[in-house]
């Protein structure tokens, strides 16, 4: 009990609650581990519940028209997903697929309802948590509608290592395996073109890809393309 009302404590969501108020929360919690590949929900499926991550990663994604895959976000430890339900009930607006083997925990809705009715500062940590993904979804509508596809794909790398990135002696490491396929469907053209555009940035010396991790090199370079 101590290391979860611990752990909750870390999630910014919960950061302000007292020990009796978490404890309250915490034992609305269902905790689930999930493999690599697992898919958590499907886009339309019905909205039953919030969840949050604990250890690993999930990503959310969104499929086109075309029926290709848009990633909107790689949710990291400590955040939360999911939040849209308890506002507009209905289905997921996405889906969530485990890209790191993962820790998971769900807070069902009607759960949720009493929480928020019982500590209304929760509505307003959820508003945010939208705000800022709003503003991101908001920025990628606008590199996709503006930007060419080098620009797109520098803007995006610069934007994981501010997100994901390590400091390393080489560079900036984004801490995620990234597929020359996911960067595709995060500025939302081919993998040929940004197998293309990769290879580019490598051979700029801008970059360093290994075993699907990219390191940013001179992150300068990567701002000359904008």
């Amino acid at each position: 009990m101590a290391e979860n009302l611990k752990y909750l404590k870390k999630i910014p969501l919960f950061a302000y609650l007292n020990d009796e108020q978490l404890s309250k929360v915490e034992k609305v919690i269902i905790e689930r581990s999930y493999q690599k590949g697992r898919i958590l929900f499907m886009e339309n499926e019905p909205g039953e519940a919030v969840f949050f991550v604990k250890t690993g990663r999930v990503k959310v994604t969104k499929q086109t028209e075309d029926g290709r895959e848009h990633i909107l976000h790689f949710i990291n430890p400590g955040e939360v997903f999911a939040e849209v339900v308890m506002f507009e009930g209905g289905t997921y607006p996405a889906t969530a697929e485990v890209v790191e083997d993962c820790t998971v925990g769900m807070i069902r809705n009607v759960d949720m309802d009493r929480i928020i009715n019982e500590n209304p500062g929760i509505a307003l940590g959820l508003l945010k948590i939208m705000a800022r993904r709003l503003r991101i979804s908001q920025q990628q509508l606008i590199e996709l509608a503006l930007l060419d596809t080098t620009r797109r794909a520098a803007s995006m790398l610069l934007f994981l290592a501010g997100e994901q990135g390590l400091q390393t002696g080489k560079g900036i490491e984004i801490d995620i395996s990234l597929t020359n396929q996911d960067l595709a469907n995060l500025i939302g053209t081919s993998r040929e073109t940004a197998n293309r555009i990769i290879n580019d940035f490598r051979r700029q010396r801008a970059i360093e890809v290994k075993k699907g991790r990219v390191t940013i090199l001179d992150k300068y370079k990567l701002k000359s393309w904008l």
